[in-house]
Parts: structure tokens; C-alpha cells; sequence
């Protein structure tokens, strides 16, 4: 009968009001602190008196053995909030629990998690199977339950056969599968990930996602995932936490944050292609009906949509409208775009079009273009489905609907 780990453990995680704060160097005043950021790392994070802020109001409740992953440009504070929740970073303030246990003062060794890091963090001079031994000897376990627990994962994660060797004699994929077996040996409460697939090509990023899927299948414990890659959110979260420049934006499930994103920056983030912006349009109420005018044409919104905007008593506005490429329909009455690159992906053709001055792209099945001139230069009229438009604020960028 296959074990599974980690059967008794209940690991509920909350983080309530974390903020990290970074003091300044020796002699750095905040208006140079600010510069430096806003040079080198094209970042926004607040500088205040006391340092810089690199998190700030981070609220967030984790469920027992649920996947969160947190997804954010560079420097938006992702990868910090994950090594505050190992211990590797001290909270400035706020409070983190684990199973209802305070665990800001608790060292990393006692906090009962394992962390897979971006770098594997392996030993060069051990072998695979020294390796994944190696916290459960610290621990002084008996060296049957050891060698029970160590074989168990290299069978979950396809490296039996790699145990004898050293990890120079491994490619990347499986150096990182070692490095995720030697964290699940230990039967943590809570696995921290930390962007473990930025090192590997695309073919085998997609294969690794696919065998962590699996594994989470297999083993019961809580997964905290950090990466830069909106596809690997999409694809491995349960619920997924958007950051930026400190802040969380939104906390979602997948389909959530795509369908319903609740800003501009969201609504950019996730999907790719990116969602098209029109940052020209006008929404228009008449009678408590309203419609979008943009690029010349006029888009008559839901009931739906009527009833959101009319409860919040929204008036005639400037608006952006964004729509995804997936959403962008061919119509012979529609907008009339000139195409300057068609890309074939086989099902499916990628159209970069210009529509008064307006960069446009859309996702349209080959099925729909036969017999149509899709050459580049040639012109193609579209238009987008009211229901499947999304409105933003142009001062909050917040979604109106």
C-alpha cells in the first residue's frame, strides 16, 4: 500500500498585518534610498524614516494542505513574505501563525516547514542519497525509518536510479527533483517553494510542473509557492496572491483572478497574451443604460453590467477598456484594424493589428479565417463581446464591474 506523508498533520498558516521594513545604511537618507530603488531595480516601494518597506499589510489565511501561490514582477515582495514565513527573515511587525502557534520568535528549525530553494542548495561532495538523508540524520532518526522515508520519495519523484550518484552528474531537472525530495523526507507541515523552476528551460519548466502537480496529489502537507510566472500561478494554485511593490492586489482562485481582476495592474498580469488596453474610451450613461464608445464604435453593456454600474450610481466617465486577445471576435461591421504580424500557432492564429493608432492583438481560431487575407498589411474588421469587456476607473485603475 502506498504511504502518504504527513497524515496527522493539520497545517493552517495565517499571516496577520506582516510588514517588512529594511533600515537604511549608515548615513543613507530616505530621499537616496529612494533614488536607488527607483534607479536600479525600477521599483516602487515606500521609503519612510525608518527604512524601506519591502512588505506591508500582508493579510492572509491558509488553509490545511491548500497550494497558495504568490506571483509578482521582481522586487514586489514575494520572495521575502516566503523566507519571513521560514524564519530566514525577521517580521518587523505584524504576527505569523502556524496551527494557531505564534512563530515569529520560533527559529527556522523548530517552525516544522522545508523550503525548496530557486538555487537546489545541494552538496556537491554527497551523494543523492546523502543528500536527502542529510536533515533526517540531523534529527537522529533511526537509519531504517531513514532509509524507509528517503527511498519512498526518490519512488514519488522518479530518482531512484540517481540515489548513488553526485549532483554534478545530474542535469537541472533532476538536481531540482532532489532538492523538492530532500524537503518532503522530512514530512514538513508547510513546504516553501521558492521560484524552483526559473533555472530550467521551458520543456523541462513545463515537465516539473506538471510532476509537482503530481506530488501534491501524493503528500499531505501545505504548499507556499513563490514565482515571477503567471502561467506557473495559473497552473499550480489553488489560490493565487498577486503582489506589488509591497502590496497584495488580489487573492484568488485561478479562474477568479483571470475572469474578475480587480485592477489594471492585475488584469495585465495575468493572461497572455496580455490583455488588450483602450485607454481612450468613454463610458456613457443614458437613462440609467450605459454603453462603451471606443475606437469610433459604440458597445452596448449587459443587464448585468447595467445593474453593477447603476448600483454604484456611476455617472458619464473616461474609462480603459480592456479586452483579452481570446475575447477579440472577427465582425464585418466591427472596427477595422490593419495587420501588422500574423503568427500561426497552429489552431490557433495570433493577429497584431493597428486600429487608430491603437496596438491590438487577437487570438482567433483558423477556423474562422479561411478565405481571408491575414497577410501583413491587409486589414480585418473585429469587434468584442459586451459580457467579456472590463471597465477600469482611469484615476483608481480599479475594476468598475
Amino acid at each position: 500500500m502506498q504511504r502518504s506523508y504527513g497524515q496527522s498533520i493539520m497545517a493552517e498558516v495565517s499571516l496577520k498585518n506582516i510588514m517588512k521594513v529594511y533600515p537604511h545604511a549608515p548615513g543613507e537618507s530616505k530621499k537616496k534610498a529612494k533614488k536607488a530603488l527607483e534607479e536600479e531595480k525600477k521599483i516602487n516601494l515606500q521609503v519612510t524614516d525608518e527604512g524601506v518597506v519591502a512588505v506591508q499589510k500582508f493579510n492572509l489565511d491558509i488553509k490545511d494542505k491548500e497550494f497558495i501561490v504568490l506571483v509578482g514582477p521582481s522586487g514586489c515582495g514575494k520572495s521575502t513574505t516566503l523566507r519571513m514565513v521560514a524564519g530566514l527573515e525577521e517580521i518587523s511587525s505584524g504576527e505569523l501563525y502556524i496551527d494557531g502557534k505564534l512563530m515569529n520568535d520560533v527559529a527556522p528549525k523548530d517552525r516544522d516547514i522545508a523550503m525548496v530553494f530557486q538555487s537546489y542548495a545541494l552538496y556537491p561532495h554527497m551523494t543523492v542519497r546523502e543528500n536527502m538523508e542529510f536533515p533526517l540524520k540531523l534529527r537522529k532518526m533511526p537509519a531504517d525509518e531513514i532509509k524507509q522515508r528517503v527511498d519512498h520519495a526518490a519512488e514519488t519523484l522518479g530518482i531512484t536510479q540517481y540515489l548513488p550518484r553526485k549532483p554534478k552528474a545530474l542535469s537541472g531537472g533532476q538536481r531540482q527533483r532532489v532538492a523538492i525530495g530532500r524537503a518532503i523526507v522530512r514530512e514538513p507541515k508547510v513546504l516553501l517553494m521558492d521560484e524552483p523552476l526559473s533555472n530550467l528551460d521551458a520543456k523541462l519548466r513545463n515537465q516539473m510542473r506538471a510532476e509537482i502537480i503530481k506530488l501534491r496529489q501524493q503528500i499531505n502537507t501545505t504548499f507556499i509557492y513563490v514565482t515571477h510566472d503567471q502561467v506557473e500561478a495559473m497552473t499550480l494554485g489553488d489560490r493565487i496572491v498577486i503582489m506589488k511593490d509591497g502590496f497584495i492586489q488580489q487573492i484568488g482562485t485561478p479562474q477568479e483572478v483571470f475572469n474578475h481582476p480587480t485592477n489594471l495592474f492585475v488584469a495585465g498580469f495575468i493572461g497572455t497574451p496580455q490583455m488588450n488596453f483602450f485607454h481612450n474610451a468613454k463610458l456613457v450613461e443614458n437613462g440609467g443604460k450605459y454603453c462603451v464608445e471606443i475606437l469610433g464604435s459604440r458597445v452596448e453593456l449587459t443587464a448585468d453590467q447595467n445593474a453593477k454600474l447603476a448600483a454604484k450610481g456611476t455617472k458619464s466617465m473616461d474609462v480603459i477598456v480592456g479586452v483579452r486577445p481570446v475575447h477579440v471576435v472577427l465582425d464585418d461591421n466591427g472596427i477595422e484594424g490593419r495587420i501588422e504580424v500574423s503568427e500561426m500557432m497552429g489552431s490557433e492564429l495570433h493577429l497584431h493589428m493597428n486600429a487608430g493608432g491603437q496596438d491590438i492583438v487577437a487570438i482567433i481560431p483558423t477556423t474562422e479565417l479561411e478565405g481571408k487575407d491575414v497577410s501583413n498589411g491587409s486589414t480585418m474588421k473585429f469587434h468584442f463581446p459586451a459580457k467579456l469587456i472590463h471597465l477600469f476607473d482611469k484615476q483608481t485603475e480599479e475594476n468598475l464591474l
